[in-house]
Formats: structure tokens, sequence, C-alpha cells
């Protein structure tokens, strides 16, 4: 079914339906995760962590160590020949910075001017949608998107470490152990954090595909803002300016593996990334309700 009849016809009594909503979320949602590029996207996620595994499984076979040493990022290599467990934050960490982001962006960017490019966006709102749900609707999937993209790396990594190196103890940042048990716990809540890290750029691109009719150039603007803002953030002359930016604290996550838990950056960046979620989400509101649809 086409979003447009998922939809349905003009004054239709389901326009009433508070749970007509969750109907074009539903078919948003459906939409969304069956286009051939969103499992494209979905497929590079999951082969990283796959990648990352046979690298170091490589690196270490002479008994030599991998990665650099203790600390937070990537250094997570260090501890993944010890506990397959760290694969997950390791995978986790090499993959936010451009991969995750950038296919959030594409899910972003595409989310209105993709169906305006298409000419389908005149059809869903002669609907009884209503332009406010159905941005509602395409802001709900991609935040959808963004949980079940950081899903799937964690469960590849996951596997990898199943199949190539051992469990036990997770060692912590802070350099006391934990059991596996609770080490999975922390992997999981890490992985809900990865997901939320994102939903200030997943508002910032849902807004900029709301000022053009062309999914492709929503979809470059996107990732373009997204390395300019990295870039900004790399520069130690603008400091002032870094905790302000959506990435600064992304890496913050790794917070969540000291004994006990340090949630200061973790909780800045919450609120960091609902503030941006607030203002553009405001701002493509204010643009989307007014915008003059012609496709």
């Amino acid at each position: 079914m086409s979003q447009a009849e998922a939809v349905g016809p003009v004054g239709s009594g389901r326009s009433r339906n508070p749970l007509w909503t969750f109907g074009i979320l539903r078919s948003e949602l459906t939409t969304t995760l069956r286009r051939w590029r969103t499992l494209a996207l979905l497929g590079v996620l999951a082969a990283v962590p796959v990648l990352i595994g046979i690298a170091v499984r490589i690196e270490t076979s002479d008994g030599s160590p991998a990665g650099p040493g203790e600390g937070g990022g990537p250094a997570f290599l260090s501890q993944v020949t010890n506990n397959g467990l760290f694969l997950v934050f390791a995978a986790l960490s090499v993959t936010l910075p451009v991969f995750l982001p950038v296919a959030v962006g594409v899910v972003a960017g595409d989310s209105i001017a993709g169906e305006a490019g298409a000419g389908t966006l005149r059809y869903l709102l002669v609907a009884p949608a209503g332009r406010t749900r159905l941005l509602l609707a395409k802001y709900a999937s991609t935040l959808v998107f963004c949980l079940v993209a950081t899903v799937v790396v964690a469960a590849s990594a996951l596997a990898v470490r199943a199949l190539l190196f051992p469990v036990g103890e997770v060692t912590t940042i802070s350099g006391t152990q934990i059991g596996f048990g609770e080490g999975l716990l922390r992997a999981g809540l890490i992985a809900v954090a990865v997901a939320a890290s994102l939903i200030g750029f997943a508002a910032l691109g849902l807004f900029i595909s709301t000022l053009t009719g062309s999914g492709i150039a929503a979809m470059a603007t996107t990732v373009g803002v997204l390395i300019t803002v990295q870039i900004l953030d790399s520069i130690p002359q603008l400091s002032g300016m870094h905790p302000y930016l959506f990435p600064h604290y992304w890496l913050s996550f790794a917070d969540l593996l000291r004994d006990p838990v340090y949630w200061d950056d973790v909780v800045k960046n919450l609120g960091l990334q609902g503030l941006y979620a607030a203002v553009f989400g405001s701002a493509a509101w204010a643009r989307f309700t007014a915008k003059d649809i012609t496709a």
C-alpha cells in the first residue's frame, strides 16, 4: 500500500481518530525501512564491526596487543582481545563520528524533500494527515531509524564477539571489574545513549529537507553541515564554541563504562541534543506549515 493510500481519503472519519496518527507513523516506518537505500546503509553499518573484529583478530594472532593504549574512543580496541564485549564499544566509537550520522543524514534529508521530488507530497497533504502530524511522523520514523541503526552496529559486534573473542568480566575505564551481565547491560545503555546523541542532528536534517524539493540536495547539504561542524569542533582556536556544537559530546558514552558512572558529559550531551531538536524541529514546523506545496 502506498503512503497516499494509507493516509486515506479527504473527509475520512479516521481523521478525527487519534490512533490514525499511529497509522501514519507505521506507514512512514514501513516505507523508510523497506527502501533499498536504507537497507544498504544498514548493511554498511553492520559490516563495520565485522571488519574491525577481523582486523583485530589478524593483528593479534601473534600475541601482539591491538590498537592504542587504554582510554576512550578507538582505544577500546586494546581491550577487545581480553573481552569481546569491548568490540561493541569500539564499533560504536568508530561509527558514531561518521558512519551513523551520515546514514541518519541521508534518511532525515530525504524525508520531506524526497516526497516533494517524487511528486507524492501533495497527495499526502490532500489526505487528512495534516502537515504537523505528517512532519511529526517523518521525524519519529527518523528517530526510530537512529535506534535501529545503532542496534544493528551493536548486534553485529556482539555476533562477531561470540565468534572471535573470549568473554568474561569487564574491566571498566576506572580499573574496576564488573560481571559480564552488568557489562552487557552497560552495552545496551551505551547503544541507547548513542542513538539519543543523533536526535538533534536528525532534527537539523529534517529542517534542511523542508527547504528544498530535491532529495539529493537535502541529503548532500545535511551531510555537508555534519562535516563542517565536525571540522569546527576539531579546531582548538574555536574551543569557546565547541560545547554548543551538536557532535561535541558524542563520545561521552565512554563515561558509562566508568565505575561509578560519570554522568556529567552524558547529561550535557542529552540536553544539547534536546535543544537542537527543539530549535530545528520548530524551524522545520514553521517552514513546512507555511510552505507552498506544488509537487
